[in-house]
């Protein structure tokens, strides 16, 4: 099974995303598998039977998106070289989506830029983080605010890496295959509420057509200037939740969730979505064990950490909000007041 991504505007970063195709992988030069010490213990040797190399190495960073920082990148980039790594390299982002950005940044930098391959081990980097070429860090100011366009020279998305997916990251995933759908296909929402994302078929289904949809943007839009900024539904919201909470106690998805239903409930009030919609979202969220409710937290200081976002300008914020189930709005122009007033109905504990 493989979907493509044919970018418009710059062809030469065409690339095949192949889903359950992982076979064997000739390199005849130096290459690097960037993972981590929980990835390499449950699958490092899986990898390693498919991938024949002139030589192979293997760079592990700690765990977790509180290591996803400069402090990783300049141990991936030592290690590059001290091994001696050159333009001809290739280095292979083996995990989530942490790994997955700080590969992809790191092989964007080294030496103005390697190929670098990704394999997602986590259904939230299968389905979004490793398609589409965005790399990055974080830093005190924010949430992947140091990176770069980079597209990797292939995807291969594994289905049995998440047979030992913990509960909480498989529904992380599930957050940002639900985003996807509720901004561009109404049939695809109509889908994931009947089916059931734990049987190995209907998750295999909607693995493929949330990349198809992933991949359709980003051909149109590779450096987000325009429709590719609508996949950061939930997010703008997600990534203030993160930043303060410290990246400590919500999954990337789990915030994405939560940003999902303030996303929601802002549509509500400016008219975009009925509370029947914004329900139904709340409940597919909810059957998989996701967070929608942020409580006890200053509404001021939440409003101001927006406009460390990227996608703030001008002294603007801009919202991507569901325009029903299936379509969207990109609203640039939202009253303070009305803002905050979402923002205190969820810090009072009435939604959720």
């Amino acid at each position: 099974m493989q979907v493509s991504i044919d970018f418009i505007k710059s062809e030469a970063n065409n690339y095949t995303i192949y889903i359950d195709e992982l076979e064997k992988l000739e390199f005849d030069t130096k290459v690097a598998i960037i993972t981590n010490p929980k990835v390499a213990g449950l699958h490092l040797s899986t990898l390693l039977r498919t991938i024949n190399a002139k030589e192979l190495y293997i760079i592990t960073v700690p765990d977790g998106e509180a290591y996803k920082n400069q402090e990783s990148i300049d141990l991936i980039l030592e290690s590059l070289f001290n091994h001696r790594f050159d333009r001809s390299s290739k280095i292979i982002a083996f995990g989530g989506g942490v790994i997955g950005d700080m590969s992809g940044f790191a092989a964007s930098i080294y030496q103005r830029g390697i190929d670098f391959i990704q394999i997602p081990t986590t259904l939230l980097s299968q389905v979004d983080a490793s398609v589409g070429g965005k790399t990055g860090i974080n830093n005190h100011f924010g949430k992947n605010l140091i990176g770069a366009f980079y597209q990797p020279q292939a995807v291969y998305i594994e289905t049995a890496f998440l047979d030992t997916l913990p509960p909480r990251e498989f529904g992380a995933g599930v957050a940002e295959i639900v985003k996807m759908a509720v901004t561009f296909d109404r049939s695809f929402f109509k889908w994931l509420e009947s089916a059931d994302l734990h049987q190995k078929e209907d998750l295999r289904y909607a693995i493929k057509r949330a990349v198809e949809i992933k991949a359709d943007v980003v051909a149109k839009d590779e450096k987000e200037q325009g429709v590719r900024a609508v996949l950061n539904y939930g997010h703008t919201f997600a990534h203030v939740i993160e930043n303060m909470t410290r990246y400590a106690k919500y999954l990337h998805g789990e915030a994405v969730a939560i940003g999902i239903n303030m996303a929601n409930h802002l549509a509500m009030q400016l008219g975009l979505l009925s509370e029947e919609e914004s329900k139904r979202i709340e409940r597919l969220l909810k059957r998989y064990d996701l967070p929608t409710s942020y409580e006890d937290f200053d509404i001021l200081s939440f409003y101001d950490h927006f406009f460390l976002d990227k996608k703030s300008k001008m002294d603007q914020i801009k919202f991507i909000l569901p325009q029903g189930i299936g379509e969207y709005k990109v609203v640039d122009s939202v009253d303070k007041a009305l803002v905050l007033k979402v923002l205190d109905k969820f810090s009072c504990g009435e939604v959720g």
